[in-house]
């Protein structure tokens, strides 16, 4: 194949998206196309071209970025955060990005973890009661709920306990009551702006500036004009954290709770790492105040890495050709739509060893030197790499450190947990557990 060539492909139009539909059209044409193939479109001008190499991500979402913008699949997403960090671009995306940044630095990270230590163990406290009457657990309902409390009371602060109060009830809930994310859904969603716009209000009329997201977000300024948010991206970007600060939080963990439970060995690694990190003391912490501790350099990460790569939960994205490129040693036109799939790309045996296992030690220090870094994508990579990843990972590191240091959860639904290709990577149905306390349990460490 020459320099120049056009990729190889179907004769057959297919319009690639976040569905079910989309991942075995891709399985097959991998198989038959390699890592670099063509998809004509039904109903989007030209074709799209999929990308499988580590290299040429890295030429996409790094090295040569600056002609790659947000792609095809957008206009869900679009409806449902508005004109947020996760949907924007060009000087726009730059200036929002600087100003959220600072919601995520390892002091920020460090100053919202009492706030999520004291949810788990609330959440710890239910449990235990629901384990003395050997009752089952809806671990798919509880993780988002979980997820959801953590990031409004982040945002919100105590002006989240008012809202609920004079609700009767959390309004934002029906992101964990319901999975479809249809033009419906979005609607709905959208309607809570107006609960958002009211303490945006409230706060600059009685001159309040609380800790937590939305003050900063309202403090922010822009570097080089001094402005602050607009009142429209400043609401927008708070709907894309409540959205994006959940709904991957909580299908993650509800995949890594599924998967130690179908992997005695793993699970019974983690009881002793996190035994072990907690008879470590104080000294078990890490600099930035994480669950990963000596002794088990953060085997909870590992294993939370490895259930990332399995079931990333932005499985497929795309990004857009500004300017003609050259991939794969294929042409790539201007306007080209490019599909990333991290679910396939983290199961290649050309980059994994035995990559259907669960096997979170792969991502030791030792294991992973000489790995591809760009084989490896779930929250993204380059600039675009997801300005929340290091907040998620403490919080869902804590989360289970805490609960593992208590109870091992024992899967009870009567077929196997079934993958649902959407928006985001989800199972299919509720995960229902049986709690089993452990005989011995351990303290997992606080952090500070």
């Amino acid at each position: 194949m020459s320099p120049t060539s056009s990729a190889p492909g179907p004769q057959e139009r297919f319009d690639l998206d976040a569905n079910d539909e989309s991942l075995p059209l891709l399985q097959a044409l991998m198989r038959r196309y390699g890592d670099t193939f063509a998809v004509p479109s039904v109903s989007r001008p030209g074709h799209g071209l999929v990308i499988n190499d580590p290299d040429d991500l890295r030429r996409v979402l790094l090295t040569n970025r600056a002609n790659y913008v947000k792609g095809a699949g957008l206009d869900r997403v679009r409806m449902l955060l508005g004109t947020g960090l996760i949907t924007s671009d060009g000087e726009f995306w730059t200036r929002q990005r600087r100003m959220i940044q600072p919601l995520f630095t390892g002091n920020a990270n460090r100053a919202a973890m009492p706030l999520v230590q004291n949810l788990n163990d609330g959440l710890l406290e239910r449990w235990t009661a629901i384990a003395g009457t050997g009752e089952t657990i809806d671990l798919t309902e509880e993780l988002s709920s979980l997820a959801l409390d953590v990031v409004l009371h982040a945002l919100f602060g105590k002006d989240f306990d008012r809202l609920v109060q004079a609700e009767g009830g959390n309004p934002f809930d029906l992101l964990t009551r319901e999975s479809r994310r249809d033009l419906q859904f979005a609607v709905r969603f959208r309607a809570l702006t107006r609960h958002v716009r009211a303490i945006i209000e409230s706060r600059r009329q009685d001159g309040r500036v609380e800790s937590g997201w939305l003050s900063m977000l309202m403090q922010a300024h822009d570097q080089s004009t001094g402005e602050p948010m607009a009142e429209r991206a400043l609401i927008d970007e708070v709907m894309t954290l409540i959205v994006a600060g959940h709904e991957t939080t909580a299908s993650t963990l509800n995949w890594t709770w599924y998967l130690l439970s179908q992997h005695p060995r793993v699970e019974a690694a983690l009881h002793a790492a996190v035994a072990g990190t907690a008879s470590e003391g104080d000294h078990a912490t890490n600099d930035a105040g994480e669950a990963g501790a000596p002794g088990a350099p953060g085997f909870v990460e590992q294993v939370l890495q490895e259930a990332l790569r399995l079931y990333p939960p932005v499985w497929l994205f795309s990004r857009r050709a500004l300017q003609e490129d050259t991939l794969g040693g294929c042409h790539v036109p201007a306007s080209t739509d490019i599909f990333i799939c991290p679910y396939l790309l983290h199961r290649s045996e050309a980059h994994w060893d035995r990559p259907e296992e669960f096997l979170p030690e792969r991502f030791a220090p030792e294991s992973a030197a000489g790995r591809h870094p760009f084989a490896f994508l779930p929250f993204s990579a380059g600039p675009r790499f997801c300005v929340g990843a290091g907040f998620a990972m403490t919080e869902m590191a804590m989360h289970v450190a805490t609960v593992a240091a208590r109870f091992s959860l024992r899967y009870v639904g009567p077929v196997p947990a079934e993958p649902a290709f959407q928006i985001n990577l989800r199972t299919r149905h509720s995960l229902r557990m049986r709690l089993v306390s452990l005989t011995r349990p351990v303290h997992a460490i606080p952090h500070t």
